[in-house]
């Protein structure tokens, strides 16, 4: 993991996989399905959301549905402190 991606990670993004199901125009009976993973911060997803706006811009494919699916977070320890009373 690059140094990038873990302080990325650290910070709360996460792993998110879309998969897009879609068909083109002159075929709209025949979904296809294309998959894309990125790191990603939940729960607004801007990554997602970004390549997603991309898509429906520039690419001549009608979105049918999109399924997203992530990853365990990644952050630092917890430590709580705890107070112990000996009793003799």
């Amino acid at each position: 993991m690059h140094n990038e991606e873990m302080a990325l990670r650290l910070q709360g993004w996460r792993l998110a996989t879309a998969e897009v199901l879609y068909y083109l125009p002159d075929h709209p009976s025949l979904l296809q399905s294309f998959v894309w993973q990125t790191l990603d911060l939940a729960p607004s997803y801007p990554r997602i959301h970004r390549f997603l706006n991309f898509w429906r811009r520039e690419i001549d494919a009608v979105i049918h549905s999109v399924e997203l699916a992530t990853g365990e977070t990644l952050a630092p320890a917890k430590f709580q402190g705890a107070s112990v009373i000996l009793h003799h």
